[in-house]
């Protein structure tokens, strides 16, 4: 077995335990680095296959940028996961019906993909497969691009929504009413008669009380 090989078996191994962790953790920030840990193994995989720029942007965008996105919105949200754990039961054969389904039609699609005889074209041996990927991503596939960035952006003002709604706990600002603000609305300038504040008297020394007060049977 080569140092390739053994690599990828290690890393495809870590994978398949830290995806089965995702879905079986039972707290929520948990579960999310879970899958950060899944999509550095993937990018590990990628590495090994030679696809660098997709490894790269795995770590870049996923790990970077929407796994951050995924931890805020699980540690703002006023999450209660024992309510979340009280029908689990209850729809679980639901739900493994729907994975069987989805597991079939995975199932299907790879197996006709990994049935095609046709060889895949060689590319070029001058030209590295990030220049191949962007000329083929803002080319033939540019609307595609461009409807999965609309998308993303919604995806995060839905997030930014939710972290930002008003809540018990949250310290909620409208920002509506803070463009229409005015300092004549937050400002006011009292006007007020001057005044003179007399200076404390000065405390007298202690006396002593021997002094001040003689004993019984004395003359002063």
């Amino acid at each position: 077995m080569s140092t390739t090989t053994g690599l990828f078996y290690l890393f495809s191994a870590v994978l398949l335990f830290a995806a089965f962790r995702v879905i079986t953790a039972r707290n929520p920030v948990h579960a999310a680095l879970y899958l950060v840990l899944t999509f550095f193994q993937g990018a590990m995989v990628w590495m090994l296959l030679g696809a660098e720029f997709l490894s790269i942007t795995l770590v870049l965008v996923y790990v970077g940028a929407v796994m951050v996105l995924f931890l805020f919105v699980v540690m703002m949200m006023d999450i209660n996961v024992e309510n979340l754990r009280d029908g689990f039961w209850t729809h679980f054969p639901l739900i493994a019906l729907i994975g069987v389904v989805i597991a079939l039609e995975m199932s299907a699609v790879l197996m006709g993909g990994f049935r095609v005889a046709a060889p895949l074209p060689d590319p070029a041996a001058d030209v590295p497969n990030t220049l191949q990927l962007g000329k083929l991503l803002y080319s033939e596939y540019l609307y595609p691009v461009e409807i999965a960035a609309a998308i993303l952006l919604v995806a995060m003002i839905a997030a930014i929504a939710l972290t930002l709604r008003a809540r018990k706990d949250s310290k909620y600002v409208s920002p509506g009413e803070q463009v229409r603000v005015r300092a004549a609305d937050r400002l006011t300038v009292l006007k007020m008669d001057a005044s003179q504040v007399d200076a404390a008297p000065e405390e007298s020394p202690p006396h002593d009380a021997a002094a001040t007060d003689p004993t019984p049977g004395t003359k002063p």
